[in-house]
């Protein structure tokens, strides 16, 4: 046997460097796993390309990480079997058991039980096994201790807006914490069924992309432009637009987007104006600030200015409107007909008895610390939902981040679709059949993860998962939702921390300006778009072919989610000088996972209206 296992190595065009050791230790491999010289040298293979060995030679010192990485194939192919009860044990169980450990089931550490009735719900649901490359996995949890399941802080409120208090949950828990023990085949309570609806349209499944050419682009912006200038006559407040760079000494009225006139950063001495091609050709004009005594702009913006140019070169702004005005900007429902209903049942029920209330939690990811695979954050907020009875959960990407160091090292030994089958969907069908047909999740894809599309806007993630397609979807991203009447826009791309790096503004001494946050956030809003900055970022693969209406917000949502790296917030936004002006809820939930540690989610109750609505931001 020894003498075919070399000669399968040498027809693979590998060598043997110590080649009595390593024929030795490849023939108890093939006993000890029953396995063919053939099936040998193929697993060595595979061990090859992931560790990105440079010489295709086998040399004894790679026999341990083998060794690992045999083990590690057979118990991927244990657990597709599913069999239960079985457990391969491996150098690693051998060491815990050395150093007096215990590896039983019931005394895991990989969850965080924080009370009795916690304890029960993570015990029934928390039996997903875990694997990957680096850390050993199994059926059964190990005693493994990670620094995130050392964290001390667990489940701290960070920040709260109590504008109403929250009786249904507390009524909720108060049941929960008094249910017997014995009460195993249904510990949680149907709750009631939230309605959900998809508006607007965006980039289909298996869509081409990297298609777009510059009269793509041209015709995405030109549009902006003229949809501004339209909006802001028919409001009656603002006159015909007319072409800034005609020189005059009258004051006029005109539309265009901000632009810099170099590759730095804006400022007030580099702004300039392109006008729409409808109105001056689409030429550029350099703006004059200096009489403007409060203004917030960005490249990419598109304004209303009130001026004069007097030159022909320099346009001397007196006014700027940053914003479309809401009586110009309605919001346009489509009829309920129209509307592509994921749960027709549950939508006319929710259209018959309109209770614009929901309860739901965000989290955006990393769901996983960058020191494992393990998903311990994500177990541990689905516990907590599953203790919360929330009726929406909302999960924004990246769920399997291309910027953890395994996955851009390669140091993984299966597909980023399986880990996204295994370790994402799994734990939510587990999630979404324990806690009933009451129980919705939804998940934003982000240009972050590995698994899915690179581009911008993004299709929704293609999942069907089986009984369960009322209760799991996949929105586009950016995407515009409505759960119980409730309308919310979500968008996993960083656009507040792009836009806190772009934009340039000033504001009276006298300390009368917003805060940075909600400024920035009322930038999307008053543009009417997720992604209203251009050029984007260069971590942003935008593409004006795919779908530009996508970036649209055709309509005010109620709750607009805007995950970022920048710090958590849950803010208020009112929006237009009418009255009563339209307010809006701001969610940055921040992200799951910080590092090794644990990040932030938000916790949301909606009644009725922002001002009337509990949120909470919450550190796992």
């Amino acid at each position: 046997m020894e003498d075919q296992i070399k000669a399968e190595f040498i027809k693979s065009d590998f060598t043997l460097d110590q080649e009595d050791e390593i024929l030795k230790k490849c023939l108890t491999f093939c006993i000890n796993y029953k396995l063919t010289p053939s099936d040998l040298v193929s697993s060595w293979e595979i061990y090859y390309l992931n560790r990105q060995l440079n010489e295709p030679v086998v040399r004894d010192v790679e026999m341990e990480g083998f060794l690992q990485h045999l083990q590690n194939e057979q118990k991927e192919a244990i657990n597709s079997k599913e069999e239960p009860g079985l457990h391969i044990y491996s150098s690693n169980d051998v060491d815990m058991i050395l150093n007096g450990e215990d590896v039983d089931i019931e005394e895991t550490v990989l969850h965080t039980p924080i009370s009795k009735s916690q304890n029960r719900y993570s015990d029934s649901f928390d039996s997903t096994p875990q694997t990957n490359g680096n850390v050993p996995s199994s059926g059964k949890p190990t005693k493994l201790i990670t620094p995130f399941g050392r964290r001390t802080d667990k489940f701290v409120v960070k920040f709260s807006i109590e504008n109403m208090p929250n009786t249904e949950n507390v009524k909720k828990e108060d049941e929960n914490e008094n249910q017997d023990d014995d009460d195993i085949i249904r510990r949680v309570k149907p709750g009631k069924r939230c309605s959900l609806v998809v508006h607007g349209s965006g980039p289909e499944i298996d869509c081409r992309f990297m298609y777009d050419r510059i009269a793509d682009r041209f015709n995405a912006l030109e549009n902006r432009i003229l949809k501004h200038a339209t909006e802001l006559v028919s409001s009656g407040q603002y006159e015909e637009p007319v072409d800034p760079t005609v020189s005059s000494e009258k004051s006029i009225f005109t539309v265009g987007m901000i632009c810099c006139d170099g590759e730095g950063h804006l400022n007030e001495k580099s702004t300039l104006l392109q006008s729409s091609a409808e109105h001056s050709g689409g030429q550029r004009v350099r703006v004059e600030l200096h009489n403007v005594s409060q203004y917030s702009i960005f490249p990419g913006q598109v304004v209303g200015i009130a001026g004069h140019n007097p030159s022909g070169h320099c346009f001397i702004a007196s006014k700027m409107i940053d914003s479309i005005p809401l009586s110009a900007a309605a919001d346009e429902d489509l009829h309920p007909a129209k509307k592509p209903a994921l749960d027709p049942e549950s939508l006319s029920i929710g259209l018959a008895i309109p209770q614009p209330e929901l309860s739901v939690i965000i989290a955006s990811g990393p769901f996983t610390t960058i020191d494992n695979l393990l998903f311990e954050p994500l177990k541990e907020l689905l516990a907590y939902a599953n203790r919360k009875l929330p009726q929406l959960l909302i999960l924004l990407g990246p769920f399997i981040d291309s910027e953890h160091p395994e996955i851009k090292k390669g140091n993984v030994d299966r597909t980023f679709d399986d880990i996204f089958q295994f370790e994402i969907l799994r734990r939510l069908q587990d999630y979404a059949e324990y806690m009933g047909s009451h129980a919705r999740v939804v998940l934003v894809p982000s240009v972050r993860d590995a698994n899915h599309d690179f581009v911008f806007p993004q299709p929704p993630f293609d999942i069907h998962p089986p009984d369960l397609k009322h209760q799991i979807t996949s929105l586009t991203n950016p995407g515009m939702l409505e759960a119980n009447q409730v309308k919310i826009g979500c968008c996993s791309v960083d656009i507040l921390k792009h836009l806190s790096g772009e934009e340039t503004s000033r504001f009276p001494k006298d300390g009368t300006s917003r805060d940075r946050m909600s400024r920035l956030a009322n930038h999307i809003l008053g543009q009417r778009s997720f992604y209203p900055l251009y050029p984007p970022a260069e971590s942003v693969p935008l593409d004006f072919s795919l779908a530009p209406e996508a970036l649209n917000i055709s309509l005010i949502p109620d709750i607009l989610i805007l995950p970022s790296d920048l710090k958590y917030f849950v803010k208020v936004l009112s929006l237009g000088e009418g009255e009563p002006p339209v307010k809006c809820i701001c969610v940055n939930p921040g992200r799951l996972s910080k590092g090794e540690g644990g990040g932030t989610f938000v916790e949301l109750n909606y009644y009725g209206s922002p001002d009337t609505s509990n949120a909470s931001i919450i550190g796992i």
